[in-house]
């Protein structure tokens, strides 16, 4: 049966409001034990990313081993985020840990393909082991007022993913306002998203502190009408443990503390991992060391 796509009636965004907003999470401050604390969270909650045409098996096994063992006293990230390919690559790597394997798909990363190949990739990386997927919508259509079809691939991905999460990429970069962030947000939600997320990484910006502002107030408004849980993940350009403390206490205050897990809040992210371990080395010994040693991803 055809689902009945109606266009969500979503409030206008005030940018100011939400800009201002966004800015006064930068200036917290987060000490000693709070720190230390934060920053093995920020660890915890990333996708640790590698979506660059020269990745190998070789890389992603090394990958998966910092994954499983960073050091410092830092936890095991949340997840390895591949292409498809390399989705069994990583699952034998991954084995006997918790830390979940994602893929993007649907033709990642700009999404131009027919709904049926991007579901059809969607089902071959989830066969071969992904426990997540990332996928991209169709801007152009969403630019254009093709809601209905944004609503369509969504559910459909949604149902190719079976047992698999489903992570729906806005790739905000290019909507233009942040009234289309909330209603791409809200799309995407009321079409099944176990996650919203900001960016591709592949697209400038990436994830800003306004941006996901937006997108966690369309959460918390789902959260209120119907009291389901939706996850968040920002992703592109989150590079220092610093920041990324600052989008925690946007979360904490946007959200909740209910939020503040890996199974809904979640950082896309292949260097931030190296920053968490030089901040917890310092806490450590009162010393940074040098970032040559290291790995780059």
């Amino acid at each position: 049966m055809t689902h009945a796509f109606v266009v969500p009636r979503v409030p206008s965004v005030d940018a100011v409001a939400v800009e201002e907003r966004a800015a006064k999470f930068r200036t917290r401050s987060i000490k000693k034990d709070a720190k230390i604390k934060g920053l093995k969270l920020v660890a915890s909650m990333i996708d640790l990313t590698t979506l660059e045409g020269m990745d190998t098996p070789g890389k992603v096994q090394m990958l998966c081993q910092k994954a499983i063992s960073p050091g410092s006293g830092c936890p095991q990230v949340a997840a390895i985020c591949v292409y498809p390919t390399l989705v069994p690559v990583a699952k034998a790597a991954l084995k006997g840990t918790s830390i979940k394997v994602a893929s993007v798909a649907t033709y990642f990363p700009s999404g131009q393909a027919s709904l049926k190949e991007r579901t059809d990739e969607v089902r071959r990386a989830v066969e071969a082991g992904a426990d997540e997927i990332d996928m991209v919508i169709s801007r152009g259509d969403f630019l254009a007022g093709h809601y209905a079809k944004i609503d369509e691939e969504i559910r459909a991905t949604r149902e190719a993913c079976g047992p698999a999460h489903l992570k729906v990429i806005l790739e905000t970069g290019e909507l233009q306002t942040y009234d289309n962030v909330r209603l791409a947000s809200q799309i995407a939600i009321d079409a099944g998203a176990h996650f919203i997320k900001t960016s591709t990484g592949k697209v400038s910006p990436g994830a800003t502190m306004p941006v996901t502002l937006v997108m966690l107030e369309a959460i918390r408004d789902h959260f209120i009408n119907t009291g389901k849980m939706v996850g968040m993940k920002p992703a592109g350009g989150i590079r220092d443990s610093k920041l990324a403390m600052h989008y925690l206490a946007m979360v904490k205050e946007t959200l909740g503390d209910a939020w503040l897990s890996p199974d809904w809040f979640r950082f896309g992210a292949s260097s931030l991992l190296n920053d968490v371990l030089m901040q917890l080395e310092k806490q450590s010994t009162g010393r940074y060391h040098s970032d040559r040693y290291l790995s780059l991803s």
